[in-house]
């Protein structure tokens, strides 16, 4: 049994302290925003000294990337590397979130942020653009006639969905899709391998 030492003020100390810091990150930057998580309060839910996370993470900007990382780093692997569904399957798949879906966090760090050279603010592009990258392959794998152009249009609709569901406070993404399987159906022809 590992024995965790006491530090100053009772906060554990030693091993796990990065992934406290990443989790508490995750809890308050969703419940609250980036902006109004300050480092104290960041520190007290991690059980943390600010010595320790600045040991971790030099700035809270890198910490905010670091937390934007953690999420789906492979790009919905559970919707697009499914080997039961067809293409075109997957496609309207990426549509399934619970309604507990809080707002894509990359739209929220990139919105609250403003500054499109904040490394956080990259990373939500890297991300936004892996994953219309994904769409527009499996639009492709459907047969799509402009695969490119699907892929933008499903990202976008997805994009506008989580928004929506955010500002209205219900959900958006069953109508989505709806939008998304008339797209489908127009953009690949009929006996395609969708």
């Amino acid at each position: 049994m590992t024995v965790v030492e006491k530090g100053p003020q009772g906060r554990r100390r030693g091993r796990g302290a990065r992934e406290r810091i990443l989790s508490a990150s995750e809890q308050l930057f969703r419940d609250q925003g980036i902006n109004r998580t300050g480092m104290d309060q960041l520190c007290a839910v991690a059980q943390v000294s600010k010595r320790t996370a600045y040991q971790h993470f030099a700035t809270k900007d890198e910490l905010v990337a670091e937390y934007l990382r953690q999420f789906d780093p492979d790009v919905m692997p559970g919707v697009f590397d499914r080997t039961d569904l067809t293409p075109r399957e997957r496609l309207l798949a990426a549509f399934e979130l619970p309604e507990s879906t809080p707002l894509c966090p990359y739209i929220a760090a990139a919105v609250e942020l403003h500054d499109p050279e904040h490394p956080a603010s990259q990373c939500a592009r890297d991300y936004k653009i892996a994953f219309a990258a994904r769409l527009t392959e499996t639009a492709r794998e459907a047969g799509a006639e402009d695969p490119e152009q699907l892929g933008e249009q499903l990202a976008l609709l997805i994009d506008g969905a989580s928004a929506r569901s955010r500002v209205l406070n219900r959900e958006a993404f069953s109508t989505a899709a709806a939008i998304a399987a008339v797209l489908i159906d127009n953009a690949i022809p009929p006996g395609a391998t969708a």
